[in-house]
């Protein structure tokens, strides 16, 4: 199945769009002339839209991605008040919607990928981190830049990044501002590749993934976690290998391999 088709439900909110495709939902940031640089609304949209993906049992896999040539800047400071006359409590809440996003990412069953097609700095970067998978392109510059700013990473990026690419290399990105140019990313494994088109590649990759058994694909990457202990992994791989057990499409997939022949599954067709 093509990752490319008409989309079966398009949302266009005020500073992003939702549309799903063949299974697949994109998420795009609409704010190009600053780099898709995000709002306190935009956010609010961005948690309201990766809500409804992971409600949505029709949506096997998510794209992330930003309209122009970026990905996101992090924070529109020329919408932000003067934290000065502001509470930390007032602070607080406003941390507290960028993190639930972040959170929203990091934590549903529903794979993730980020294509990120342009740069994605501070807050920005750290949204891309929270994706499941990442697919960069030439412009696709990634920056922890917090420290640039007088600021530390508070989306989330402190406790990501080096989850991903290990303490050491973390730090370097994180203590200096440095970028990670799309080359490195893919050397240092936080790409899974460095594409033409990110979109269309992040397209092809979530279109991989969402060919497969949806039960098996979720609970998979539910498992995914360096927390967890090992003793805590067997005993929930135990309740989720029977769920794929007793699921049909193991079945079909089984049959399938039998019969050498490509499995069938229930999935929405394109156009």
């Amino acid at each position: 199945m093509s990752e490319v088709g008409r989309p079966e439900l398009m949302t266009r909110y005020d500073d992003i769009s939702y549309a799903v495709t063949g299974g697949i939902a994109t998420i795009t940031i609409e704010r190009p002339d600053v780099y898709n640089a995000f709002t306190r609304d935009t956010i609010l949209e961005l948690n309201e839209a990766a809500r409804t993906a992971e409600a949505d049992d029709n949506v096997y896999a998510v794209v992330l991605t930003g309209s122009g040539a970026g990905f996101c800047s992090g924070a529109d400071t020329t919408d932000m008040p003067n934290w000065d006359t502001q509470s930390p409590e007032e602070y607080g809440a406003f941390l507290w919607l960028i993190q639930q996003f972040v959170w929203k990412l990091r934590t549903m069953a529903t794979p993730s990928v980020a294509a990120v097609n342009g740069p994605a700095i501070g807050a920005g970067c750290d949204f891309a981190l929270a994706c499941d998978l990442r697919v960069v392109g030439e412009g696709g510059v990634m920056r922890e830049g917090f420290v640039n700013v007088g600021l530390v990473p508070g989306d989330g990026g402190a406790w990501l990044l080096p989850r991903l690419v290990g303490e050491s290399k973390a730090r370097e990105y994180l203590l200096t501002g440095r970028d990670i140019t799309p080359g490195d990313a893919v050397d240092i494994g936080l790409a899974v590749e460095l594409a033409d088109d990110a979109l269309e590649a992040a397209g092809e990759l979530a279109a991989e993934i969402r060919d497969k058994p949806a039960t098996a694909v979720q609970h998979t990457n539910r498992l995914i976690d360096p927390q967890r202990s090992f003793d805590e992994y067997c005993r929930e791989a135990a309740a989720f290998q029977w769920e794929c057990v007793v699921d049909p499409e193991h079945t079909e997939a089984v049959a399938a391999f039998n019969d050498n022949r490509e499995p069938e599954y229930d999935r929405p067709t394109e156009d």
